[in-house]
């Protein structure tokens, strides 16, 4: 897998515990088993711009209120949404 960051070919795929900021702000939850790629070259340890639109599109759409403050990615991603759709995302 092909490093973003550094350019290495040695990044592979991994689950991590992230933190994220809810998007009214009020706080942060921990999410657990969260798919991300991490480099040995560099370090650095994220996640694909795909997967953070469709964890910022799941936020947007259920009730931020209802969920714990740690949860896995997959529990999260089950969450029902109030919306079948991001109206506000351009």
């Amino acid at each position: 897998m092909h490093c973003m960051w550094c350019g290495s070919n040695e990044a592979y795929q991994d689950k991590k515990t992230c933190y994220w900021e809810l998007p009214d702000g009020t706080r942060a939850i921990e999410i657990t088993e969260m798919p991300s790629v991490a480099c040995p070259d560099c370090g650095m340890i994220y996640q694909e711009e795909t997967l953070i639109d469709d964890i910022e599109d799941q936020l947007m759409l259920i009730n931020t209120k209802l969920l714990p403050n740690s949860i896995s990615y997959s529990v999260l991603m089950e969450q029902p949404r109030l919306l079948q759709r991001n109206y506000f995302k351009a």
